[in-house]
C-alpha cells in the first residue's frame, strides 16, 4: 500500500476499530456520519484494506460516482467505475457503443472473482435487470496457441454474443473470418487479435493495428468476452421470438380499433426488430427487450453476491430511487400509448419492493453527512467522525503557507498531493524557499507529527480529520486545476502514413482510367486468353463498350471522387473527348503547379527568422499547464519548435480533434516567438471565439510580462486605435483578432508567427490575403477537420502536417444517437439535461423560422427558459444573448450552426441537431464537439424529418458519424468528407470545375507529377510501360473471396516502383502454380522483376520424374533470383521416395538459390494460407523458419 502512512492514524483510532468489530460480527447496517466530499474515500479505502470482501459503492448520481471513483483511484488500483445502462425506448437508428464497452469491461471484472475490488456506480444501476451471469461465463471464450478449435462454432458463438461479422475489422465488437484466419476485436482489449489456424490447430495469435491491418506482437492466449449485454443463443432467440409475437398479437386482439395508427406503428417496429433478430441476432434497441429473452433475468444483487455495500448519502439515494421509478413509469406509459413499445417492457426495472428487501438482506454500510433518518435501512450502529473539507488556495502560496505553519504548530500530519512527480519535487523546493521543511516521497510509509510530506496523485478536494490530526491538501487547491497524469503508453509515431487508399471499389462505382476516362466498374472477371488465365477489371463505357483492364495495371484505375450528388459524364471508348478534357485540366494544372512551386520556391529561398533554443522561462511556462500533455501534443510541439529553430519559414498544419489541446501547442509556440522579441498574430474566425481566446491567453500568460490585446467589433474605435498604435511601436506581443487582422491599416513592428485557428472557416479570398502577409513569417494553422484541399495539399507534401490523436484523459466519449424527428425525445433529452443542472443546444439552421422553432420548444418544455442566437443578429445582441446563456439564464439555446466555431461552455452537455441530414460531415462533427467538454457524459442527438427517405449522401454522412462516434476522429471525418464531396482547387479561388471533369485522384496525381517536373525532381513525365508475359497471374477466389480486399492486394502489387515499395508488399508474396512445361515464362518473370517469388506445383508421378530429369530448376536458378520452390507429391504415389530424395539432395548440396520443401500438407493448404490474409506474413515466416533450420 502506497499511502500506508496516511491511513495509519485512522486504523489506530477507536471509532474505526469499533466499525471493524461490527463488521466482524456482521451487525449491519452500520451508519458512518459526518463525512463529505473526498473525506469519504479515505474511510472507504481503510475499510477495504481491512476486510476480506469486495466493496460496491453506490452514490445518488453518476457525477458523484465518477468523483468518488477518481478519489479512490489515489489509494488503490483495483477500483472500477460502472456506467449505467440507459434504456432507450425510441426507435433509434444508431447508438454509439463506447459506454457499452466500458460497462462490459467492468462486468468482466465483477465475474472474475480472483482478487478483491471496489466497484463504484450510481443507484440507477441497482434498479436495472441484467442478463443471467452464466450466459457471460459460457460465452467467455479463451483461445491459446496450440488449441484445437472449430472456427464454425466460434463464429456462431461470436454472433450470438453480440459481435458483428464484417469484411475488415475496424472497431470493437467486430470480427472477420476468412480462410484459416479469425480477426476479432473484444471490447475488453486495447488491440484486435488475429488468430491463425493450421488445420484445426491455432498456429499463432497476434495483436494487429486497425489502420494498417499489420500485426503488432505475438501473444499466447486471447480472451474473447461478449460484445453486447443481451446474449442471444438459440434457446433465448426462440423464446424471444415467441414471447414478442404473442404479446404483439395480444395487444392487437385487445385493441378496439385494429387499424389505428398506434397498432400499425407497433406492428411495424416489432416486426422489423424480430426480422433483424432472426437474420443477424440483434437490433439497435435490443437492450430494451431484455425481459423477453430469458426465463429469469438477474438483478444487481445477483451480480454482487458476497460484496459489502456502501451507500453514500442514503437520504439522497432514496429520493433518487423514487424519481427513477416515477420517471420510468411516466415514460413507459407515454410510449405505450403512442404504440412504441410492448407492455412487458416495463419489466426492465426490478420491482421496487424487491429491491428494498434485497437491500435489507445485504451487508450495508451507509455514509451520511449528518445523522438523519430515512425510510429505509435502520442502522444498528452509528459512528460519527469529525471531518472538514478544506478550502481552495487557487495557487496563492501565502495562504497555503499560513495554513501549513498553523498545522505544524498543532502537530498535524500533512500530506500534499502534487499531481505529478516533477511538480511535487518543485513544490518541495518552493516550500523550502519559504522556510517550510517538507519531503517528497513516492511511497508514503509514515508521516511524523508536524511533518509535511509531498507525493504524486490527485483528489477532487482536500480534507482534514481534526481528531486524527491529519490533513490532506489536494493538487487542485495548490495549483488550481488538476494536472491529470495519463498512463504512459509507448509512443507510436503515426504521422499521416495512415491514409492508404481513399476508397474501395464496389461494383457500380464510377471509375477513372488514366487513358480512357470515366466508366462504370462492374466487377472482377477471370478470362482465359491463349491458354493463360488472368483477372481483369470489367469497366463499361458509353454505349455499352467494355474495357477489360488486367489487374497488373490497376494503378491506372482510380475510384471517381468528384462533386457531391452529381454523376460524372461517362466517356466514349476511343473518342478524343477524354484526351481533350485531360489537356484542358493539364493546362490549369500547369498554372497551379507553377504558382505553387513559385510560392514555395519563394518561401524556401526566403530566409525566415531562426529562433533560439528554449529558455528557462519557456520550461517554466510549459510546466504551468494544468494537465499532463498527451504524447502527440509533445511530438507536434517538437516538430513545430524544430521548424521555428530552422531558418526556413514554417508552414505547418496541426490537425487535432476538438478539445485535444491544439490551442495549448499553439500558445507554447507563441510564447517561444515572444521570448525572442517577435510579435504573434492569432487569427480566429468569429468575434466570440476571439473573446474566448483572449480570456484564455490572458489567464495562461498571467505570470509573465507578455502584453496581449485584441481587435474585434467588441472594442470601440478609440480602443482599437490605441491598440494599433501600440502594435506599431512593438508594445503588443500577441494580437488576437478576426479577419480584421489582415486589413491594410494594421502594421506590425516585427511579426514573427501567424497562428490561424479553425482554418476550415475562412473563405478563399481571406486565405489569399493571409498568404500575402505570410511570405517569410512562420505560419501555424490549427484545424480539427481540415477542409479537403488543405488536407490533400499536406498529403501531397506541399505543407507539413502534425496530428494530435490521443484524447486527453477524463473525456467521456459523446453518446451519439441518430434517429427520426421525435417530440417526446426532444422533451426527454432537454429535461434530463436540465435535471442534472446542465444546458442544451438545439441547432436549427433556418434563420427565418428560428423564432417559431424556439416558441415550439418553449411549448414542448414549458418548464425551461429558451434563448435564441443566429448570425443575422448584431454583434452586441449576439454577445448579450451568449453571456446570458453562459450565466445560465437560459436552459436551452436555439441556435444556427454559428455555435460550431469553438465556443467552450463547460455546462452544455446535450446537443440536439434538427435536420442533421442537411449538414456537411465536418459541420456535424464540429457541432458534436461543442458538448462533452467536462467530465459528464454528453449526449448528441442527430435528427432527420419523420418518414423522410434520406438521400444517399445524407445517409452516408449520418452513418459515418455513427462509425466515428469515438473521440478523435476529426481526421478520419475529413477523409470521409473528401470522399463524399471532393476537393477544391488547391491554390486559389477557382474551385473545382476541373476536378469534376477527371476525378479527384487523377487530378492530384497529375498535379504531383507537374510539381515534380517544374521543381526539376524528374526530367520528363513518367511514361506508362507495360510488360506482358504469357503466364497465369491472378488471385483465385478461393484465396481471397472479398473483391474489395482482392483489389486492395492487386493495387499494392501494381503500385510497386522501387525496392522500398516492394519490401512493403513483400508480405504479399506472389506465388505461381508452375506446370512443368512453363519454366521459360517463369524465367522471364523472375529475370524481369528480380523479386522473391514462390513457385509451387502439386506433382503427379509423371512430372516428378520429368522434373528431376530435366534441367528446369537449374535454368531458373541460373538467374540468381531467390525463390522458394515448393515441391510435393501425392502421398499415395509410388514416386514419393524419388521426390524426397530430390528434396534432400537439393537441400543438402544447396545447388540452387532456392529451397525445395517437401511438405504435402503445406502445399495442398498453401492456397488457404495465402487466401485468408491479404498479407500472408505467415508464409514468409514459416519459410524463414524452414530456411533457418536448413
Amino acid at each position: 500500500m502506497r499511502l500506508q502512512g496516511l491511513l495509519q492514524p485512522l486504523k489506530e483510532n477507536e471509532k474505526f476499530i469499533s466499525i471493524l468489530n461490527e463488521l466482524k460480527k456482521k451487525s449491519f447496517p452500520i451508519d458512518i456520519v459526518g463525512l463529505s466530499e473526498s473525506g469519504k474515500s479515505y474511510i472507504i479505502d481503510a475499510i477495504f484494506s481491512e476486510i476480506e470482501d469486495s466493496l460496491v459503492v453506490v452514490t445518488h448520481n453518476e457525477i458523484e460516482a465518477k468523483n468518488l471513483y477518481d478519489d479512490l483511484s489515489l489509494y488503490s488500483t483495483n477500483v472500477y467505475f460502472l456506467p449505467i445502462r440507459e434504456v432507450v425506448f425510441y426507435n433509434v437508428d444508431a447508438i454509439s457503443g463506447d459506454l457499452r464497452w466500458a460497462r462490459l469491461k467492468v462486468i468482466k471484472e465483477i465475474l472474475d472473482n480472483k482478487n478483491k475490488k471496489i466497484i463504484v456506480t450510481s443507484i440507477e444501476a441497482m434498479t436495472s435487470v441484467y442478463t443471467p451471469k452464466e450466459k457471460y461465463i459460457n460465452y467467455n471464450i479463451n483461445i491459446k496457441s496450440g488449441d484445437e478449435v472449430n472456427l464454425k462454432d466460434i463464429s456462431n458463438k461470436l454472433i450470438e454474443c453480440g459481435y458483428e461479422r464484417v469484411e475488415v475489422v475496424e472497431g470493437k465488437g467486430e470480427f472477420s473470418f476468412r480462410g484459416g484466419i479469425l480477426d476479432v476485436f473484444p471490447p475488453i482489449a486495447i488491440y484486435p487479435y488475429r488468430i491463425e489456424l493450421f488445420g484445426d490447430e491455432v498456429d499463432s495469435i497476434r495483436t494487429f493495428n486497425i489502420e494498417s491491418q499489420r500485426s503488432i506482437e505475438k501473444v499466447e492466449v486471447v480472451e474473447i468476452f461478449p460484445a453486447k449485454e443481451v446474449i442471444v443463443d438459440e434457446e433465448s432467440k426462440k423464446r424471444a421470438n415467441e414471447c414478442i409475437i404473442d404479446e404483439l398479437n395480444n395487444v392487437i386482439e385487445k385493441s378496439s380499433n385494429k387499424n389505428s395508427e398506434q397498432i400499425q406503428k407497433l406492428s411495424r417496429i416489432v416486426n422489423k426488430n424480430v426480422e433483424m433478430l432472426n437474420e443477424i441476432y440483434t437490433f439497435e434497441t435490443i437492450d430494451s427487450y431484455l425481459p423477453f429473452f430469458y426465463e429469469r433475468v438477474e438483478s444487481f444483487f445477483d451480480y454482487f453476491k458476497g460484496y459489502t455495500f456502501i451507500i453514500d448519502d442514503l437520504k439522497r439515494c432514496e429520493g433518487k430511487l423514487e424519481s427513477i421509478y416515477y420517471e420510468f413509469n411516466e415514460n413507459y406509459l407515454a410510449f405505450l400509448q403512442r404504440g412504441d413499445i410492448l407492455p412487458s417492457q416495463n419489466k426492465l426495472l426490478i420491482n421496487k419492493e424487491e429491491l428494498l428487501v434485497n437491500l435489507e438482506k445485504s451487508d450495508v454500510i451507509t455514509l451520511n453527512p449528518f445523522e438523519k433518518h430515512s425510510g429505509i435501512l435502520y442502522s444498528e450502529k452509528t459512528v460519527e467522525f469529525k471531518q472538514i473539507t478544506s478550502n481552495s488556495y487557487n495557487g496563492q502560496l501565502d495562504l497555503l503557507i499560513e495554513d501549513i505553519n498553523l498545522r505544524k504548530k498543532n502537530g498535524y500530519k500533512t500530506l500534499i498531493l502534487a499531481g505529478t512527480r516533477t511538480r511535487g519535487e518543485r513544490l518541495v523546493n518552493t516550500l523550502r524557499d519559504r522556510d517550510i521543511e517538507s519531503v517528497y516521497k513516492d511511497v508514503v510509509d509514515s508521516i511524523e507529527l508536524g511533518q509535511v510530506v509531498v507525493t504524486f496523485g490527485n483528489l477532487v478536494k482536500g480534507f482534514e480529520y481534526p481528531d486524527l490530526k491529519i490533513c490532506v491538501i489536494s493538487d487542485k487547491e495548490v495549483f488550481g486545476e488538476a494536472k491529470k497524469s495519463l498512463p504512459k503508453k509507448g509512443s507510436k509515431r503515426k504521422g499521416v502514413g495512415k491514409i492508404t487508399s481513399f476508397a474501395e471499389l464496389k461494383p457500380g462505382d464510377y471509375v477513372v482510367h488514366a487513358n480512357h476516362g470515366v466508366g462504370v466498374f462492374k466487377g472482377i472477371k477471370q478470362i482465359e486468353i491463349a491458354g493463360n488465365t488472368r483477372d481483369y477489371l470489367d469497366i463499361v463505357y458509353d454505349k455499352g463498350d467494355k474495357l477489360y483492364v488486367p489487374v497488373d495495371q490497376l494503378d491506372l484505375v482510380q475510384k471517381y471522387i468528384g462533386s457531391e450528388g452529381k454523376n460524372p459524364k461517362i466517356n466514349k471508348l476511343g473518342g478524343n473527348e477524354w484526351q481533350k478534357a485531360k489537356a484542358k485540366v493539364r493546362k490549369s494544372i500547369n498554372e497551379i503547379a507553377e504558382d505553387l512551386v513559385k510560392l514555395y520556391a519563394a518561401r524556401a529561398a526566403l530566409k525566415g527568422y531562426k529562433y533560439s533554443k528554449d529558455t528557462e522561462w519557456q520550461r517554466q511556462f510549459e510546466d504551468e499547464f494544468p494537465y499532463e500533455e498527451t504524447p502527440d501534443q509533445l511530438t507536434s510541439l517538437e516538430e513545430i519548435k524544430h521548424d521555428m529553430e530552422s531558418d526556413k519559414p514554417m508552414d505547418r498544419l496541426l490537425c487535432g480533434d476538438v478539445g485535444y489541446g491544439k490551442t495549448e501547442v499553439a500558445i507554447r509556440a507563441a510564447f517561444k516567438a515572444v521570448m525572442d522579441g517577435k510579435q504573434v498574430a492569432f487569427l480566429v474566425p468569429t468575434t466570440i471565439l476571439a473573446e474566448q481566446h483572449y480570456k484564455n491567453l490572458v489567464k495562461r500568460f498571467s505570470d509573465f510580462p507578455v502584453k496581449i490585446d485584441m481587435v474585434s467589433r467588441f472594442r470601440t474605435t478609440k480602443q482599437q486605435k490605441a491598440t494599433l498604435q501600440a502594435l506599431k511601436e512593438g508594445n503588443v506581443d500577441i494580437l488576437i483578432g478576426t479577419h480584421r487582422l489582415v486589413s491594410k491599416d494594421i502594421v506590425f513592428k516585427d511579426l514573427g508567427l501567424l497562428i490561424v485557428d479553425e482554418e476550415q472557416r475562412f473563405g478563399v479570398a481571406q486565405k489569399e490575403k493571409i498568404k500575402s502577409i505570410k511570405k517569410n513569417v512562420d505560419v501555424l494553422t490549427l484545424s480539427a477537420t481540415p477542409i479537403p484541399r488543405t488536407l490533400h495539399m499536406s498529403l501531397t507534401g506541399v505543407r507539413d502536417i502534425s496530428v494530435i490523436e490521443t484524447p486527453p484523459e477524463e473525456r467521456f466519449p459523446i453518446q451519439t444517437y441518430v434517429l427520426e424527428q421525435n417530440d417526446q425525445l426532444i422533451r426527454d433529452a432537454i429535461l434530463r439535461e436540465v435535471a442534472r443542472e446542465g444546458q442544451v443546444y438545439f441547432v436549427y439552421n433556418r434563420v427565418e423560422s428560428i423564432q417559431g422553432m424556439a416558441n415550439y420548444i418553449s411549448e414542448l418544455v414549458p418548464e425551461c427558459k429558451v434563448g435564441v442566437i443566429h448570425g443575422q443578429m448584431t454583434e452586441k445582441e449576439l454577445e448579450a444573448e451568449m453571456i446570458k446563456f453562459m450565466q445560465k439564464e437560459y436552459d436551452v439555446l436555439v441556435c444556427t450552426t454559428i455555435i460550431e466555431t469553438g465556443i467552450d461552455i463547460q455546462n452544455v452537455n446535450t446537443i440536439i441537431v434538427n435536420n442533421a441530414d442537411k449538414m456537411g460531415l465536418s459541420q456535424l462533427y464540429q457541432l458534436r464537439g461543442r458538448v462533452g467538454r467536462s467530465n459528464k457524459i454528453a449526449y448528441a442527438y442527430f435528427m432527420y424529418t419523420k418518414d423522410k427517405v434520406l438521400t444517399e449522401v445524407a445517409e452516408k454522412r449520418l452513418k459515418a458519424l455513427k462509425d466515428f462516434t469515438e473521440l478523435g476522429s476529426g481526421f478520419k471525418i475529413a477523409m470521409r468528407d473528401l470522399e463524399i464531396r471532393g476537393a477544391g482547387n488547391m491554390m486559389g479561388s477557382s474551385q473545382h470545375g476541373h476536378m469534376a471533369a477527371i476525378g479527384y485522384d487523377l487530378y492530384c496525381r497529375m498535379l504531383e507529377d507537374t510539381v515534380k517536373l517544374i521543381k526539376g525532381d524528374i526530367d520528363k513525365e513518367p511514361i506508362e510501360t507495360t510488360v506482358d508475359i504469357k503466364v497465369d497471374a491472378y488471385i483465385p477466389s478461393s484465396y481471397i473471396e472479398d473483391e474489395i480486399q482482392k483489389i486492395e492486394v492487386y493495387k499494392k502489387i501494381a503500385a510497386i516502383e522501387n525496392m522500398d515499395d516492394y519490401k512493403d508488399v513483400q508480405n504479399v508474396m506472389p506465388i505461381f502454380k508452375m506446370e512443368a512445361l512453363m519454366e521459360s515464362e517463369i524465367h522471364q518473370i523472375l529475370s524481369a522483376h528480380k523479386k522473391l517469388y514462390g513457385v509451387y506445383q502439386l506433382y503427379n508421378e509423371q512430372n516428378i520424374r520429368e522434373c528431376i530429369s530435366r534441367k528446369s530448376l537449374g535454368l531458373l536458378s541460373s538467374l540468381g533470383t531467390p525463390f522458394l520452390f515448393f515441391l510435393s507429391e501425392d502421398r499415395k504415389s509410388d514416386t514419393s521416395s524419388a521426390a524426397s530424395r530430390f528434396a534432400v539432395d537439393t537441400r543438402m548440396k544447396q545447388a540452387y538459390p532456392f529451397l525445395a520443401v517437401d511438405f504435402y500438407s503445406d502445399i495442398t493448404r498453401i492456397n488457404e494460407i495465402i487466401s485468408g490474409d491479404p498479407l500472408p506474413i505467415h508464409i514468409t515466416e514459416r519459410m524463414n523458419r524452414l530456411i533457418s533450420s536448413v
